[in-house]
């Protein structure tokens, strides 16, 4: 196998790059205007803080990874069955979708107290934050990828008598795979912002809280150390995404890219 397929690709290293002129630029800046710590931290502060509460971080750290896992997954659980039933029925679509809409413009965060009261101050609630913010952009891309099935596929199965559910399976889903991952890596990021945000309102352990109790204190290096990780956690999802779809549908993936 050629070395040269495990080396990093042009992208990925103009990436890095960017993000480390970032960080040098930002370093520069602070110790050039002598920002105080609490206002804007120093990359080095930021890091140094990081490296001495490590393990506390590190709890946080796994509270929200197992919120947004959770979130993530229940998203795909119901999106990808609920967007097969509203692209197989026009009746069912208009009956559905209206309340699919209302319930995106409700702000998830002012659900996020009512659901801390009916489901107390555990994990639950900051879960169905997390889902409710990350299967609506789900459920549309596949809607879209689904209902988007060229009417000559469609008349060439019914041609080969397949029923309602042969079309769906066999034609409109394979068809919408390209579609359904574009709506993961979407929902992917929203389940970061969605699980941080329920911290936010009511929680004990998690980034968010971590964030929060942090500034009550002035202590931003931590704080900030907090944002690196959530930064860090949203680009892992995202890509356990990217890297599922060249696995198990490549022809997706290099549809995506062309």
């Amino acid at each position: 196998m050629p070395i040269k397929k495990w080396l990093p690709s042009r992208k990925a290293l103009s990436a890095i790059g960017s993000i480390v002129g970032m960080f040098i630029i930002w370093e520069i800046c602070c110790r050039a205007f002598n920002l105080p710590v609490y206002l804007l931290p120093a990359p080095s502060a930021v890091f140094a803080a990081s490296y001495d509460s490590w393990p506390q971080l590190l709890g946080h750290l796994l509270a929200t990874s197992r919120t947004v896992l959770y979130g993530f997954i229940a998203s795909v659980v119901i999106s990808i069955p609920l967007a097969m039933l509203i692209a197989s029925s026009r009746i069912i679509s208009e009956a559905i979708y209206p309340i699919l809409v209302v319930t995106q413009a409700i702000p998830k965060i002012a659900l996020a107290p009512i659901l801390l009261v009916a489901f107390g101050a555990g994990e639950t609630p900051r879960i169905i934050v997390t889902f409710l913010i990350a299967f609506f952009p789900l459920v549309a891309s596949s809607v879209a990828g689904m209902l988007a099935t060229p009417p000559e596929l469609i008349e060439l199965g019914r041609a080969c008598r397949a029923g309602p559910l042969q079309e769906m399976l066999r034609i409109r889903l394979p068809f919408s795979v390209p579609f359904v991952f574009s709506g993961l890596r979407v929902a992917a990021a929203l389940a970061v912002v969605g699980a941080v945000s329920a911290e936010f309102v009511g929680a004990n352990a998690g980034l968010g809280f971590f964030i929060q109790s942090s500034m009550a204190y002035f202590r931003s290096p931590l704080a900030f150390s907090a944002l690196v990780l959530l930064a860090m956690l949203g680009i892992v999802v995202f890509q356990a995404v990217n890297v599922i779809e060249r696995l198990f549908f490549p022809w997706s993936a290099n549809e995506g890219r062309s």
